[in-house]
């Protein structure tokens, strides 16, 4: 998870940081600098006297010296914003020392008792990381280096020891006292005070430590693993909200008994609780036997959660219950490792997601995603390798890099090799590695190993930033195609120059007679190599990438005629959809530029037109694959497109201009078919909520609603009024609003005025109003976001509220690329007045800006000089300062 602040000196260790950092400037922290800990910590023992003010923390450590390390007669404890009250070694008071934030104890032995007291104050913590408290109850977030604020520690990943906590508090303001694995004790205290106890028997490092106390009540069911053991599981919240955990439970249990027949991994502690926090930074933390869960993503009924929300806490479950093997049994050796936990735990909460959900969809859904956060990412002046070398602050590396391209590139191995080869090789690696502090090349040599197969070169994905461009070409030779694939990586920051990378492509070759070709796996290792493929029949046209196979660019000059063949009847899902998406980038950034002339654009529209109108004739599809054929790429995706690779002299991206294409596409997409839109809609609208149809219908419901606004908005309105009135679930309520949103009509302001009445007594749903408002289309958003920051619902010290608001404004490119510059000022102005309070969360405003360099001069001179302004003010974080500097570097 993502972290707060963090010391002086990264993991205890000096050495690691540059040796003369300027005094704003945090240190430089290296891979390359990695030494192991100098003391080991087999058990710690940790006593809480808890209350909201002045929680007193006395934590007792059993330490030897480490015989794989350097020897040292220094115990280097970490801490951040504390205070020791008293130092003890064996029972004696002890010399020691403060060395920044860290405490240093001088130890003349080999294996010592230490023993520390501190007193912190969860009620000022507003940065939300180490014990903090929410809405009267207490709960903690350490990962990645958030135990420090809790008590001296040598708080590192590699650094694991069993635990033994006992809670003490109030009972009456703190009834439930849970912690990591089971527990062994518990028994009234004195003067209206309880306490309990409990053992972890896994070792683990201090980042997966949890602690909760509060007014909470369970939703609990027992799961009984394949060996018959039973696990009580409890999903613990406030008894207003009890009554929408049943999802979250049931998301539990699939997951648990798919972690067992897919990847052999059983659970293995008596008890699995999870809480629900409404301040949260992140989205859940998997500590050890105590999940802690942005409410967000553990709430759901059809009242107030939509379809999309209903599959994130599936998915968000699953992914935190994964980690228990994934990350916890198996963790990392430091933080520049964090895509061996985070990388392949997404594709195991991917892989899950797929089988409950079906295939083809979700992979659709998991590429736009990819697409949207990483591959800007990527190409911008904070893009980084999967497995970084070097940062500044480990928490900017919580990144769609490290999670999500990281699952794409251990999803490669998988294509390669075959799904039970993979699985010998996961085997392998939880084998090899149990109970330890692994790192990525662990991984890599486990599947190697396990799979008998060769990743020399294959490790390139780990060190190479930036996303590979694939080129084609063909030539036809009697009943073979010959099929000359070339790649490059382009450059990013401190990479100037890049190797070959193998890239596993998945192809077809169909032929436009219908004759659909057989699929075969290649593997493009150099810069260039050339494939023999066999022919379907005449006129063949190539599939390629299919499935995403790679997390790659496929720069290919495909006809217009091909691109439909293949929207209309590729038999790979995938492959179908990207031919559409393929279609509208080339029309698009086309006419965004102003490279098409008349006749082009005339036939570009009507072959995009000829594409929607296939799909919503094909009675083949189910309406969840339907709605995927009618959905147009995004503007973010085609700023990146339209900038290309961002070498030196290409173009830049001008968002006005391809916000005007996309909507004036749209308008002729609703124009053309409106009949078949209106039809699309009404059907969908007849569709019951529980129907097994139901989920696509109102996909495809309010996705025909954004194509008739952008044609006919008084239709539209009156369309979307009607099935907002009607709507018997949260997702025809929000689709509905969402396109009233975006029109200057009077049922947008009623219809906001009723949804806010309705709800105003529940967070997340206030936080999909202000998020609504804050994407909107409407041409006074930027008026109506400033006056949202007013509203008395609006907080800054709540991270999921300024999600809600600024954050979704940020993604709006509409209004945050408005050309005076009013947009850019709007965040900047967040950033500076959130980051004494919650850098973490500030800092992710940053890349927003930071991608300056690929947009057209006049907004990218506006957007840096907010940048420039920011690193002015001074006084930054290290979480900002990092992302700020590094986004203005050359």
């Amino acid at each position: 998870m993502d972290i707060a602040t963090t010391p002086t000196t990264p993991e205890g260790n000096p050495e690691l940081a540059d040796a003369a950092p300027t005094p704003h400037e945090p240190p430089v922290i290296r891979r390359e600098d990695y030494r192991p800990f100098a003391w080991l910590v087999p058990s710690t023992r940790l006593d809480f006297r808890l209350a909201l003010d002045a929680t007193r923390v006395t934590a007792t450590l059993t330490v030897e010296r480490n015989p794989a390390a350097d020897a040292s007669p220094e115990l280097r404890l970490n801490g951040d914003s504390l205070t020791a009250q008293s130092v003890m070694v064996d029972g004696a008071p002890a010399e020691w020392r403060m060395e920044g934030p860290d405490l240093v104890v001088t130890l003349p032995g080999d294996r010592h008792v230490v023993e520390v007291v501190t007193t912190i104050d969860p009620s000022a913590n507003t940065q939300l990381m180490g014990l903090y408290a929410s809405n009267g109850m207490l709960c903690t977030q350490c990962e990645s280096e958030g135990f420090r604020r809790i008590t001296f520690f040598p708080d590192r990943p590699d650094v694991l020891s069993t635990y033994a906590v006992r809670m003490e508090g109030e009972r009456d303001a703190f009834p439930i006292l849970l912690c990591n694995g089971n527990r062994v004790a518990e028994g009234e205290g004195e003067n209206g005070t309880h306490w309990a106890e409990w053992h972890d028997p896994w070792p683990k490092p201090s980042y997966l430590f949890a602690l909760v106390a509060g007014d909470l009540v369970a939703n609990s069911k027992p799961f009984t693993t394949a060996t018959g053991r039973v696990v009580e599981c409890n999903v613990w919240v406030r008894k207003e909200d009890l009554e929408r955990t049943d999802h979250a439970l049931e998301s539990l249990h699939r997951s648990m008994a798919w972690d067992e027949e897919v990847f052999g991994r059983e659970y293995d502690l008596d008890l699995y609780n999870i809480v629900a926090v409404s301040d949260f930074n992140m989205g859940a933390m998997e500590n050890k036997g105590l999940n802690v869960f942005n409410t967000k993503y553990v709430l759901a009924d059809p009242d107030t959660a939509t379809d999309a929300d209903f599959d994130a806490v599936e998915g968000v479950i699953a992914h935190e219950y994964f980690h228990n093997w994934s990350g916890n049994r198996v963790t990392c050796r430091d933080w520049f490792q964090l895509s061996l936990k985070e990388g392949f735990t997404v594709l195991r909460d991917q892989l899950f997601s797929q089988d409950m959900r079906g295939e083809a969809v979700k992979r659709i859904e998991d590429v736009r995603i990819l697409r949207a956060a990483q591959f800007p990412e990527d190409a911008g002046p904070l893009a980084h390798p999967i497995r970084p070398d070097s940062y500044r602050e480990i928490s900017n590396f919580y990144t769609a890099t490290v999670y999500n391209k990281g699952a794409e590139v251990i999803r490669m191995m998988r294509s390669m090799v075959g799904e039970a080869r993979f699985r010998a090789g996961c085997d392998l690696y939880f084998d090899r590695h149990d109970g330890e502090a692994a790192t990525c090349e662990d991984f890599v040599k486990a599947i190697e190993d396990g799979a008998e197969i060769d990743l020399t070169r294959f490790r390139r994905w780990y060190a190479q930033a930036g996303t590979p461009r694939v080129t084609m070409r063909q030539a036809v030779e009697g009943d073979t195609l010959r099929l000359t694939l070339g790649q490059s990586v382009p450059v990013t920051p401190g990479q100037p120059d890049k190797l070959p990378m193998p890239i596993p492509l998945k192809i077809a070759v169909h032929s436009r007679s219908g004759a659909l070709g057989a699929e075969r796996l290649v593997v493009l290792e150099d810069e260039e190599q050339t494939f023999d493929l066999s022919i379907a029949g005449p006129d063949p046209v190539v599939s390629v990438n299919r499935g995403f196979t790679a997390p790659v660019v496929i720069e290919r000059d495909l006809q217009r005629e091909d691109l439909v063949f293949l929207a209309a009847h590729d038999d790979d899902p995938f492959a179908r959809s990207e031919a559409l998406q393929e279609l509208a980038v080339g029309h698009l950034v086309g006419a965004a530029s102003g490279a098409l002339s008349a006749d082009d654009r005339q036939a570009g529209e009507a072959a995009i037109i000829g594409a929607f109108r296939s799909s919503l004739a094909d009675n083949a599809l189910d309406d969840a694959m339907r709605g995927e054929l009618l959905v147009l790429p995004s503007e973010t995706y085609l700023f990146e497109a339209m900038a290309g690779s961002g070498a030196a002299g290409e173009r830049k991206a001008d968002p006005g201009a391809i916000h005007a294409a996309r909507e004036g596409l749209k308008a002729a997409i609703g124009t053309a078919l409106a009949r078949e839109l209106a039809a699309l809609h009404a059907r969908a609208c007849a569709v019951a909520l529980d129907h097994p149809e139901g989920r696509g219908a109102r996909k495809v419901k309010t996705i025909a609603l954004g194509l008739v606004a952008a044609a006919d908005p008084a239709k539209a309105a009156q369309l979307a009024a009607a099935q907002y009135d009607a709507a018997d679930n949260m997702t025809d309520r929000q689709g509905a609003l969402m396109v009233l949103c975006g029109l200057d009509t009077p049922h947008r302001e009623t219809r906001l005025a009723v949804f806010y009445e309705r709800y105003r007594d529940n967070a997340l749903v206030i936080d999909k109003w202000f998020t609504l408002q804050a994407l909107s289309l409407h041409p006074d958003v930027i008026a109506h976001v400033r006056k949202l920051a007013e509203h008395p619902d609006f907080t800054l010290k709540n991270p999921n509220r300024v999600r809600s608001l600024h954050m979704a404004f940020a993604g709006n490119p509409k209004a945050f690329h408005k050309a005076d510059g009013e947009g850019y000022r709007m965040v900047a102005d967040v950033i500076l007045a959130l980051d004494p309070i919650n850098p973490q969360t500030a800092a992710r405003f940053v890349p927003a800006l930071g991608r300056w360099r690929r947009i057209e001069p006049g907004r990218a001179a506006l957007m840096k000089a907010e940048l420039e302004r920011i690193l002015a003010a001074g006084n930054l974080s290290r979480d900002t300062f990092e992302q700020v500097s590094r986004s203005l570097e050359g």
